[in-house]
């Protein structure tokens, strides 16, 4: 069995009292810094915060009265188990999620707070799978799969069918690829509706298990991401050849990408990501010549981030663009010297964050100090301005690389 666009529209019609049809609109902030049109459709302000409460209500509004009665299990270290916690407690389903034992508190306090009995177990995901489907044995428990169900996948298909519907002239859609459930939904849907629609998968560098099973490849799927809502090793049964009929093409992007596309979003269009929920926007930041002059609609599919993950995020993007750097600085070891370079400073406008000053650099002259000031500019011109006329003012000036102690 392979899913249409009836099935995708029937999920629709089965979900619809119970999922937000979220906003998909132009983002002017985006469309001006890339050059090209941008149509964004907010999964971040999904019940839950991410699009799998979709697919989660789609795949449950399926159980017989026997399967309701008996409950769910799902495994997962993220947005699944809180879609599957959420919508199982909204319709009086009982259920259980099997998270890894290194699962971040926050999201087992979150996942139990929509109802859900949390088992902890296993190293991995893969471990937490196994417990799970021991479990769906042993209890009689339906197992909810993330991706790998064809309910699941008409379910999040949903968002694809939603966006044609509310922006019919987008010429492409890009679409984080995870498992692939996602991808493989919106892509029969919007393709159902719009043939000449174009579909673009987006993977992290580090996990691009549909770029090896589209083009042949054995990259390995390994490694700490951003991403982790789409750091998946393979892509699922039930997805992958409706990927190979309907997606014209997939293309992975790196940390540095993702991190300045959840920074972007902040920025330019006000909203908050996760780096697997910035992916999409990541394709237009590292392949731009994909999308010239064409309506692009991006997925930003949940907005889940650790609040100190972000604040990294967003100071690693400032370091990135010049706006924040460390001035390491030689000097006289005499009064008034940290006043000077404080003055000057203020003078031209850069905001000081940091200061650490010690006399014991065994690198200079036991008459001479050091002074690593980290200051916020404008821009990159403005931080050179300051550099220059710090030198001018006869201090010996060296940036530090941000990876310095």
């Amino acid at each position: 069995m392979s899913i249409t666009l009836s099935d995708v529209q029937t999920a629709a019609d089965r979900i619809k009292d119970g999922v937000e049809r979220t906003p998909c609109r132009e983002s002017e902030g985006l469309s001006r810094r890339l050059g090209t049109t941008v149509v964004v459709k907010y999964e971040n302000l999904q019940h839950t915060g991410a699009f799998k409460a979709r697919g989660a209500l789609s795949r449950l509004t399926t159980l017989t009265d026997e399967q309701r009665n008996r409950g769910v299990v799902a495994m997962s270290a993220g947005n699944h188990a809180q879609g599957v916690a959420y919508q199982a407690q909204r319709l009086d389903i009982p259920a259980t999620i099997v998270m890894p034992k290194g699962t971040p508190f926050v999201k087992v306090r979150k996942t139990t707070e929509y109802g859900a009995n949390v088992e902890l177990e296993g190293e991995t995901l893969e471990d937490a799978a196994a417990h799970a489907r021991g479990l769906s044995a042993d209890q009689g428990l339906t197992f909810i799969h993330p991706y790998d169900d064809e309910d699941v996948i008409a379910g999040q298909g949903t968002i694809g069918l939603e966006m044609i519907e509310d922006d019919p002239d987008l010429d492409i859609l890009v679409i984080p690829v995870g498992g692939g459930g996602m991808i493989a939904g919106c892509a029969v849907a919007a393709k159902g509706l719009k043939s000449s629609i174009e579909i673009i998968g987006v993977e992290a560098d580090l996990y691009p298990s549909l770029t090896n099973a589209l083009k042949q490849g054995h990259n390995p799927c390994a490694g700490s991401t951003i991403g982790d809502g789409i750091a998946v090793r393979a892509i699922g049964a039930a997805p992958l050849p409706l990927i190979q009929e309907h997606v014209k093409d997939v293309v992975t992007v790196s940390e540095t990408s993702m991190e300045r596309a959840v920074s972007m979003f902040l920025s330019r269009d006000k909203v908050v990501a996760e780096g697997a929920g910035a992916a999409s926007l990541a394709a237009l930041i590292e392949h731009p010549e994909l999308f010239t002059g064409r309506r692009v609609g991006l997925v930003l599919s949940g907005g889940n981030i650790d609040a100190r993950m972000l604040s990294s995020v967003l100071m690693r993007d400032l370091v990135r663009l010049g706006q924040v750097l460390t001035l390491s600085i030689a000097m006289p070891d005499k009064p008034g010297q940290l006043n000077a370079v404080a003055g000057i400073c203020a003078d031209l406008g850069a905001n000081v964050l940091e200061v650490a000053h010690t006399r014991f650099a065994m690198d200079l002259s036991a008459s001479a100090a050091r002074l690593n000031i980290t200051i916020e500019t404008r821009d990159e011109a403005h931080a050179q301005l300051v550099i220059d006329r710090l030198t001018d003012a006869g201090f010996t000036i060296r940036i530090k690389n941000p990876n310095e102690p």
